[in-house]
């Protein structure tokens, strides 16, 4: 009988440590419970597109069949910003020019004058540009494309690589984000990560749990914005301890100890 009652004792004891392992595995896994996506998210997803906000840098090319049409517009296709006068400037480094958005939204365009971009998406720029260059009369068939250049966010915290990451597409997701920063360290807390962003002049802070799939995909900060910041915050055992390291001992110490313990039992019973 007391065989017993010490063998039930060492089974709940593996059944205790089997339990303790796969919580803290389930933690580190993504995107939980994604099995399909609700048609609202999926239409919201697909028809994502980034809004302009002041100081984005806009580079934007007329073309035409008849050249010396767009010649007044045109500055070596990719025509030029300026700063918050309005002024014309150049971004001689990378070898072109681009239009900056003002504070009040607008860019200064040749010839068009003050143009409000602020809260449009590209596609609505050039059709607006290409209707005024119409209803002008100054180019009959023109061909306007925008493209944004300046397009960056920053991810700190507890990942590999932290930093400012420059992006090149449009629509660059908050996972795509974390993967160009190497990834979450052991450390971060998953559960709980911030994206603060910047809206009609206010900061806003909003919390995402890359463990549960569906408040990753249904989250207004799934595709990030302009000037994003992504903060991985630290598990409340580095808060503490200090180090990563240290977490990883105390878990591992203490995994051993009832390992320890349960071998310790087989020898006592085996003995009897």
């Amino acid at each position: 009988m007391k065989k017993e009652k010490n063998l039930l004792v060492i089974f709940m004891m593996i059944a205790a440590l089997c339990m303790t392992s796969c919580v803290s595995t389930k933690k580190l896994i993504y995107m939980q419970g994604v099995t399909t996506i609700p048609e609202d998210s999926l239409k919201q997803l697909q028809n994502y597109e980034l809004r302009i906000q002041p100081d984005d840098q806009l580079a934007i090319s007329i073309n035409s069949k008849n050249e010396e049409l767009i010649m007044p517009f045109n500055n070596n296709l990719l025509i030029g910003s300026g700063n918050a006068s309005g002024g014309s400037q150049a971004n001689s480094q990378a070898g072109i020019t681009y239009f900056q958005v003002n504070k009040e939204g607008k860019i200064h365009f040749p010839i068009l004058g003050d143009l409000k971009v602020e809260g449009m998406t590209r596609n609505e720029i050039e059709k607006m540009i290409e209707a005024k260059l119409i209803e002008g009369s100054y180019v009959k068939d023109p061909s306007v494309s925008v493209k944004l250049m300046s397009f960056k966010v920053t991810v700190l915290g507890e990942v590999t690589n932290p930093g400012v990451q420059k992006l090149t597409g449009e629509r660059v997701t908050v996972l795509e984000a974390l993967g160009m920063a190497g990834d979450l360290q052991p450390s971060g807390q998953r559960e709980n990560i911030l994206v603060l962003r910047e809206e009609n002049g206010q900061r806003k802070t909003y919390t995402l749990d890359l463990t549960n799939g569906r408040n990753i995909l249904e989250s207004p900060c799934y595709y990030l914005q302009q000037n994003d910041v992504v903060y991985v915050q630290p598990n409340s055992a580095i808060k503490v301890k200090g180090s990563a390291a240290t977490a990883y001992l105390s878990t591992t110490g203490t995994l051993v100890s009832i390992l320890a313990s349960i071998i310790s039992l087989f020898v006592v019973i085996l003995k009897k």
